[in-house]
């Protein structure tokens, strides 16, 4: 017979820029549940900071939910979609396994059982939290399908962009730069095994450059990398800003592409073959790289979780992906 669960908190998000931890009713657990108590759980400083301040406009309310959002856009919203923990109550093939779950901050949480996913070994807990951003770089390489040798820009140096450097850097015979215009990036580069350069400096004439700065100027330098015919593949997403680009110029005559790629739908070239689940257990079994952890560029327990992303929503450039700690 399953255990009733206790109540939990969670983080929500009350008014623009502003949020407050809040106790959580918990439902009993069904047969097909798991009850989670969570350990970690990462802030994603591009997205989460756009919620965080009202930024997600209206049109995108729905495809911007998160697998277990309650609320609304623009507020009160719980959001988040980093959370690892360990089944305190579940199937037995899942008791007492630590698992990554798509769910907001939040103590503790009942889902279904399928929406867990157990690490594997070599993962340890906290590392983990990087789950849903390697997700996300794994299918901006698929969308773009970068071939052996070719050089590759990743404008933009935050949690997704040093992901996409260092999957694309795997690839045999590339040569990728990760370019910045906050130079202390260049540490986190150095730990990944890339090269790092400003946009002054930065190598012109590449095959492929992807773009997850979040910022204009940031797409203005991708294009400007661009060599002819290359594909720049655009990973950021602005909210509701308006983001100018020129399209004048070389843009024609140099033929090039800007493809979107966004991690809600598998991408096209593996659609066929891959689902989600299947996408986020790659995801999970690349994390085993310890190199990795220089992401984690800070950390801090549950209940100064307000504080903290009003912190890094003020000036969201200067961290990668921030971890919770609820123990």
């Amino acid at each position: 017979m399953p255990t009733p669960p206790s109540d939990a908190l969670a983080f929500w998000i009350t008014a623009p820029g502003r949020g407050e931890i809040r106790a959580e009713p918990l439902p009993p657990r069904a047969e097909d549940e798991v009850l989670v108590e969570a350990l970690y759980s990462g802030i994603s400083r591009g997205t989460e900071a756009l919620v965080f301040a009202g930024r997600v406009p209206p049109s995108e309310y729905e495809r911007m939910r998160a697998p277990f959002q309650a609320g609304d856009f623009p507020s009160p919203v719980k959001y988040g979609y980093a959370s690892v923990g360990r089944v305190l109550d579940g199937p037995a093939a899942l008791a007492g396994r630590i698992v990554f779950c798509l769910h907001p901050h939040q103590t503790r949480y009942v889902v279904p059982a399928r929406a867990v996913h157990p690490l594997p070994d070599g993962v340890p807990a906290g590392r983990a939290v990087l789950a849903a951003n390697l997700e996300t770089a794994v299918n901006g390489l698929w969308d773009a399908a970068p071939s052996v040798g070719d050089r590759i820009a990743v404008v933009g140096a935050g949690t997704v962009g040093c992901l996409v450097a260092w999957l694309a850097a795997r690839i045999p015979g590339t040569q990728v730069e990760l370019v910045d215009v906050d130079p202390r990036k260049r540490d986190a580069a150095a730990a990944l095994g890339v090269r790092f350069a400003s946009p002054a400096d930065a190598t012109r004439d590449v095959d492929i450059v992807f773009h997850a700065s979040g910022a204009a100027g940031g797409l203005e330098t991708a294009l400007a990398l661009a060599g002819f015919e290359a594909q720049v593949v655009e990973m950021s997403w602005y909210g509701d800003r308006p983001v100018a680009v020129s399209l004048g110029g070389a843009f024609h005559s140099r033929r090039l592409r800007i493809v979107s790629s966004q991690v809600g739908s598998v991408a096209a070239r593996q659609r066929a073959r891959w689902d989600t689940r299947r996408r986020m257990a790659l995801a999970l079994e690349l994390l085993a790289d310890p190199r990795l952890d220089a992401l984690i560029s800070g950390e801090s327990p549950f209940a100064e979780l307000p504080a903290v992303l009003a912190r890094l929503s003020a000036d969201p450039a200067a961290a990668l992906c921030h971890r919770i700690r609820y123990a």
